[in-house]
């Protein structure tokens, strides 16, 4: 028996590679699926079926090319519903994979499709629970992604406690844990940085797992302070539900080299957004004016997916050269396929053809430090939680996930600052500014990591309002 994790950290995503004498069974592939195929001819293997434990919202699956292009049978929990052909499966169905099963626990909650994969080995003994956004390490599944009329997020919540208790929780403390996130997923709140656990450490350590938890609290713990889901997630549940493009045609339409002179034309004709993916440090000396800056270096497609609001806008990239692809096909897991092309030769053949280019200014936190004596304002892009802990006295929570709902309150003529915790985000928030017209901003290099090492002053509080 094989079992392979193959995590993808911009995603914070783990897909799972299970053989057993010669059949393969894949569970939540990415949308990219070559490596699974290679995987399996490599080994000599037929990949069987293909598991989903629900419907993504923060990627878009690789099921069904991967069974256009093997055979293999795409198989959901209970009460799933799709537009292309799928074995809905019943509650404690099993399914035979080489020497092994894996027995389908329906356990909604965090979707009501939602369900686990019990793999037994070939001696039928309990082996491992890929527990998909269920039960992550640390957390659970969040509860408010899939309300449907009558049905709220405590009724999801009371839902998902009912089969932590009857489903996962019953299984023996041995049994290893495969979850579908790791830290840095919006699927949850404070997903473990470790991808692979057991049922006994979770139940020591998880706090949704704990013994003594009645129904009333998990759903309060559970339901507390959740923010927003990002804005693409139900348009990657869409794609989940209905089907979507084979992203070797994606790649193949939008890797389209433009010069200078084309890009600058479609970018004119079109309502195309320039994104730029270099790293901030290239981006804040020079980059085309208008554009916006979500580097690859970073969690990029999430990202993307959170402040660009519509999957189907036009999209011409700029990116450092030969990532062009890799940029193309991180865009198109969070389901952004309309790239019209990226420029020929990245942002040097713009500066080559003396094109207007735009700066960020940044200073250090050792010059905020004396700059916030004349009380600028400064705003904080760093989640609420971050914020909450420890943030600049005075300083305005603005998180960038929800940066366009606190546009009015940037200053519109006098000089301001933002920072985030290292750099990356306030780089992203200062470029959307910029495109916005507020040329007054002033980036904090290193963020409050280098903003600790100063003496200026800081406080802990609640983040009034963002929390909502």
């Amino acid at each position: 028996m094989i079992i392979e994790q193959i995590y993808t950290g911009c995603l914070a995503q783990g897909a799972y590679y299970i053989e057993s004498n010669g059949e393969v069974a894949i569970i939540d592939p990415l949308r990219e699926v070559q490596d699974y195929i290679d995987r399996a001819e490599k080994n000599n293997a037929k990949i069987k079926y293909i598991f989903e434990t629900h419907f993504h919202a923060d990627f878009v699956s690789g099921h069904v090319t991967l069974a256009e292009k093997t055979g293999a049978k795409i198989i959901f929990g209970p009460t799933a519903k799709t537009n292309f052909d799928a074995i809905i499966a019943a509650d404690n169905q099993v399914f035979k994979v080489g020497d092994i099963t894996i027995t389908v626990l329906h356990t909604p909650g965090h979707t009501l499709e939602s369900s686990c994969y019990l793999l037994k080995d070939k001696n039928g003994n309990d082996y491992a629970l890929f527990s998909g956004d269920t039960l992550f390490l640390g957390d659970v599944g969040r509860p408010d992604l899939a309300q449907k009329g009558a049905v709220s997020e405590e009724d999801l919540a009371g839902y998902l406690y009912d089969s932590l208790r009857n489903k996962v929780m019953t299984l023996a403390d041995n049994v290893i844990v495969y979850p579908a996130h790791g830290a840095g997923s919006a699927c949850g709140k404070n997903l473990s940085k470790e991808t692979v656990g057991t049922i006994g450490n979770q139940k020591e350590t998880n706090y949704a797992l704990r013994a003594d938890m009645s129904k009333e609290e998990f759903i309060k713990e559970v339901t507390d302070g959740l923010l927003p889901p990002p804005a693409y997630f139900p348009l990657n549940v869409k794609l989940n539900k209905e089907g979507y493009k084979d992203i070797d045609d994606v790649i193949k339409n939008s890797a389209r080299p433009l010069s200078v002179k084309d890009f600058e034309l479609i970018a004119n004709e079109t309502d195309a957004l320039i994104l730029d993916v270099r790293h901030q440090s290239e981006f804040v000396q020079g980059f085309i004016p208008q554009s916006i800056f979500i580097g690859l270096g970073g969690t990029f497609a999430p990202w993307v997916g959170a402040l660009i609001k519509d999957i189907t806008q036009p999209i011409l990239l700029v990116t450092p050269v030969g990532e062009e692809e890799t940029a193309i096909t991180r865009l198109s897991r969070v389901g952004f396929d309309n790239v019209l092309g990226y420029l020929d030769g990245s942002f040097n053949s713009w500066k080559k053809a003396n094109k207007e280019i735009d700066t960020i200014k940044s200073i250090s936190a050792a010059v905020l430090e004396e700059e916030i004596k004349e009380n600028v304002p400064v705003f904080d892009v760093r989640k609420p939680g971050e914020y909450e802990s420890e943030h600049i006295k005075d300083a305005e929570s603005t998180p960038l996930d929800f940066l366009n709902d606190h546009i009015a309150e940037f200053p519109k003529e006098n000089t301001f600052y933002v920072h985030c915790a290292s750099g990356y985000r306030s780089i992203i928030a200062a470029s959307i500014l910029k495109a916005r017209g507020f040329h007054n901003v002033i980036d904090v290099t290193g963020g409050f990591v280098a903003i600790k090492n100063t003496g200026i002053e800081k406080t802990a509080a609640v983040c009034p309002s963002t929390l909502k």
